[in-house]
């Protein structure tokens, strides 16, 4: 069930829970997120934290539960950038969909390329782009659809340790700079220190919401503040709630 969401916050989750034939993954999730806000959602492998996401982008339902957010746009793992369309009308693909003309879609994308690092790559194929760069084109379109929540789903997985590095520093920037209200899945604690406002952190499997945890750190973040005691200090924080698997709710 989606409907306009209360309050202040942006997005509501209450109380999902999910079964895919007898095998429960969902129990009871509940978080919410602020306008602006950058939320990552941790959680063992199969937890359920991408079935989060087909609900809030209405691509599933609830067994029972509600989820209430605007339309979303959402940014699965892979890239899907189509290898025989140029970049550029890869990142209007979104907008196509959505039934805007070819001409104002590719205007509209072409707008973006400059603060996504792609400026003179319009006409260039996927292949001819590195891994960060084919991230950076993803995420363009993603955005170019013009929703005010993005969902991440393990954005930067795929990429190597300095590549990844650079695209954290580089998506800080951006949703300093457009303020959207973020919701990212990732396996990597620090990555989730380092982006957000706050860390969900799911149970194993059928999964409930065993802690949030607030990231108070200063920003803007430099890569440097990982190595600071604070950041220690919530990273550990973290990784003592994801060890311990018996920790009540």
């Amino acid at each position: 069930m989606s409907e306009p969401p209360a309050s202040d916050n942006c997005i509501v989750v209450r109380d999902l829970t999910k079964s895919f034939g007898d095998k429960r993954v969902l129990d009871g999730v509940s978080f919410d997120a602020k306008p602006g806000e950058f939320v990552s959602i941790i959680g063992p492998s199969g937890s359920g934290k991408s079935t989060v996401f087909n609900m809030l982008a209405q691509l599933d339902r609830p067994d029972s539960g509600t989820v209430n957010a605007p339309p979303c746009a959402y940014m699965p793992q892979k890239d899907l950038l189509f290898p025989w369309r140029s970049v550029l009308d890869n990142t209007t693909l979104g907008l196509e969909v959505q039934g805007v003309a070819k001409k104002e879609a590719r205007a509209r994308a072409r707008e973006l390329f400059p603060v996504f690092g792609l400026d003179g790559y319009e006409s260039a194929r996927p292949a001819e782009l590195s891994g960060g760069m084919r991230q950076r084109a993803a995420l363009l379109r993603t955005v170019v659809q013009g929703r005010s929540v993005l969902l991440l789903d393990e954005p930067f997985g795929a990429l190597d340790s300095l590549t990844r590095s650079d695209m954290q520093s580089w998506l800080q920037q951006v949703w300093s700079d457009f303020r959207w209200t973020v919701l990212m899945i990732t396996h990597d604690i620090r990555e989730a220190v380092y982006l957000s406002d706050r860390v969900v952190v799911l149970s194993p499997r059928p999964a409930h919401v065993r802690r949030q945890v607030e990231v108070t750190l200063p920003r803007p973040r430099s890569l440097g503040i990982v190595t600071t005691p604070q950041f220690a200090a919530v990273e550990k924080q973290l990784m003592d709630v994801l060890l311990n698997v018996s920790s009540p709710r």
